[in-house]
């Protein structure tokens, strides 16, 4: 009889087939809410065992059609080890360097409409200081205001990873966002509300009246009442799986 890889074996263990769910879910459920472009953009996940090891969406798919048997395993360097499907370049170079040099659990990269056009401002991003969404967000972003074509090598992806100086949410100049979390249903909670306190904070800006923010300590205070909130994550997540 033969044998099956170690790396075949982790990827069909009961944890990883875990995680493997949860991250087509969450594929799924942003393309049902808008935030998927074409094939492009990559969610994905380490292992919990600090191999450096990490899973990601294929090559090639839409996220609606996503399912955990389409899930790919990488290495470190974003070398594909287990899966069925070839990975994209680029997803390699920044999602590598994200888990290796920011120490991301979980990386979330979407071009997703409202949060890109914020990247295309002079401010390059989000007032954390404007919406209640937005406030769950004070002191949680980064930007990153240095555009420098695709991430088709790893010093790309290492210089966005830098970029971030452990932020949740990293803001890429005329590119799209990074948002990171320590588990998925958390990550995509945050993803979700991202791009809604972005469209509210676009929306605001289309009435070409001035816009007033809160104080910052307001904002602050805004943050860490959410943040203690996590459940509301956990019931959201819940009920995408049982809808996407």
């Amino acid at each position: 009889m033969t044998r099956a890889h170690p790396h075949e074996q982790d990827f069909n263990s009961a944890t990883v087939s875990r995680l493997r769910a949860d991250l087509a879910v969450a594929l799924r459920a942003a393309a049902q809410h808008g935030l998927s472009e074409g094939v492009c953009n990559h969610f994905s996940v380490e292992l919990p065992d600090g191999s450096g090891r990490f899973l990601l969406n294929p090559r090639g798919l839409l996220w609606c059609e996503v399912g955990a048997d389409d899930i790919v395993m990488v290495d470190g360097d974003g070398q594909p080890l287990a899966g069925r499907h070839p990975v994209e370049p680029t997803a390699m170079h920044i999602h590598a360097a994200i888990h290796r040099i920011a120490g991301k659990a979980c990386v979330l990269h979407t071009h997703m409409p409202q949060a890109t056009a914020l990247t295309l401002t002079a401010e390059r991003g989000l007032d954390t200081c404007l919406s209640q969404n937005a406030m769950r967000f004070h002191g949680r972003v980064a930007v990153d205001g240095h555009y420098n074509g695709l991430a088709l090598d790893p010093s790309e992806g290492e210089r966005i990873a830098r970029a971030m100086h452990g932020a949740d949410v990293v803001f890429l100049a005329n590119h799209g966002v990074v948002v990171c979390g320590e588990r998925i249903d958390h990550a995509y909670d945050d993803l979700y509300y991202l791009e809604r306190a972005c469209a509210l904070q676009v929306l605001a800006m289309s009435t070409g009246r001035p816009l007033l923010p809160v104080a910052a300590d307001l904002a602050a205070r805004v943050c860490a009442q959410t943040l203690s909130e996590r459940l509301q994550s956990v019931l959201f997540f819940e009920a995408l799986r049982r809808s996407v």
